[in-house]
């Protein structure tokens, strides 16, 4: 996922956009809007990876052996077609690279990261994916109550609507991540984790009946239009085209429902209301700071919030509960907001409020770019 902003830091294409009127008095960024439209570059053939794998034996790792020892004997494959399909994994050394935290550099900042995010390209795009599949949209919204826009706004942030799905081989991104892992805090955990998501591509390709090796996704291992892990892949995707095969990289009908079910499956609460988020002030005494950092949920109510000095800038539905969330503008001001339990199951697709709040913000910028004026997801009280 992470991937993504790179590629789009490299996209040069640009695209006219004419702002609309929103109902609800949210301003869309400058950035969404353009005075020229700009000829798009020839695209370049892609070329079958975008790495070079180098081959290292995994099969004689100790830990290697132990593990398809383990998968072989839990699961039903045969040891020797393991092997063989091991003698063909490559070492990757760029997702070793990728997975490493970022160097202290320049504090968080909300404001350059949704430029990137909510951009004419990836809202342009958007209007074509939401007309080209209105009706499976619709159905999603109907069978599993996550807006549409939710919808589009998640696989617009991941992939630009499949623009931009990885080209590195599942089978090596995982190996080289379950077994070489670079040093760095809970380096065992995150083993552990790869070595899971690595099982669960030879599940996934067993069952499907195609060729592990074949499956390209990002230097994690995520696949298709809206970047399933393999263990999310096995537990939330769905054959919503109903063609007998689950298909996330060529299928929008398929990645749209399993969007769908993965949020349904994290919290994702049918007919809440209203937005998810709502734009708030806090108070000079600071008693607020210890609801920060509470882990991904809405844990409070408005009373409790308003004792604290949170106080939303529109009215809010006091039925429903908050989490505060804050949103760092670099050398400006912190932006606070409301968050209720939507916008939290948004939060386990990715673990960040910035993904979070993109999401919403490029979904309804979409919806706005579309001419239409559901029920807001987010309110700013501009």
């Amino acid at each position: 996922m992470k991937t993504l902003i790179t590629a789009l830091l490299l996209s040069a294409a640009t695209a006219s956009y004419a702002a609309p009127v929103d109902p609800y008095g949210y301003k869309l960024p400058p950035s969404m809007q353009t005075k020229k439209k700009k000829a798009e570059p020839k695209k370049k053939a892609a070329p079958a990876v975008d790495y070079v794998g180098e081959y290292v034996n995994f099969g004689d790792w100790k830990d290697v052996r132990a593990f398809l020892d383990d998968v072989a004997a839990r699961n039903g494959f045969n040891r020797d077609e393991l092997n063989a399909l091991m003698a063909q994994v490559r070492y990757v050394d760029a997702t070793v690279q990728l997975v490493k935290p970022a160097p202290p550099g320049k504090p968080k900042n909300w404001q350059a990261y949704s430029k990137l995010m909510i951009d004419p390209v990836r809202i342009d795009a958007g209007v074509k994916f939401w007309n080209d599949n209105s009706e499976a949209l619709n159905r999603a919204e109907s069978l599993y109550g996550v807006p549409a826009e939710i919808l589009v706004g998640i696989i617009g942030v991941e992939t630009v609507y499949g623009r931009n799905t990885g080209r590195f081989r599942v089978l090596d991104a995982l190996t080289t991540l379950a077994f070489s892992y670079p040093e760095a805090p809970q380096r065992r955990e995150r083993m552990e984790f790869f070595r899971g998501e690595l099982e669960a591509t030879l599940l996934f390709a067993r069952q499907s009946g195609i060729d592990p090796l074949s499956l390209k996704g990002s230097f994690a291992g995520a696949i298709g239009m809206p970047q399933f892990m393999p263990s999310s892949l096995m537990k939330y995707a769905v054959d919503f085209d109903g063609n007998g095969k689950i298909d996330l990289l060529n299928s929008s009908t398929d990645a749209i429902g399993s969007v769908a079910a993965f949020l349904v499956g994290h919290g994702w609460e049918r007919g809440q209301g209203g937005p998810l988020v709502y734009a708030a002030n806090v108070s000079p005494n600071r008693a607020w700071e210890t609801m920060l950092n509470q882990g991904l949920t809405a844990k409070y109510r408005t009373p409790e919030l308003t004792a604290a000095g949170v106080t939303a800038t529109t009215p809010v539905p006091e039925q429903q509960t908050y989490g505060l969330v804050d949103l760092q503008n670099g050398a400006d001001p912190t932006e606070y907001w409301l968050a209720n339990n939507n916008f939290f199951a948004i939060t386990q697709y990715n673990r960040s409020y910035f993904y979070a709040m993109s999401v919403v913000e490029l979904g309804r910028a979409v919806r706005l770019a579309r001419g239409g004026a559901p029920a807001p997801a987010v309110t700013s009280g501009m």
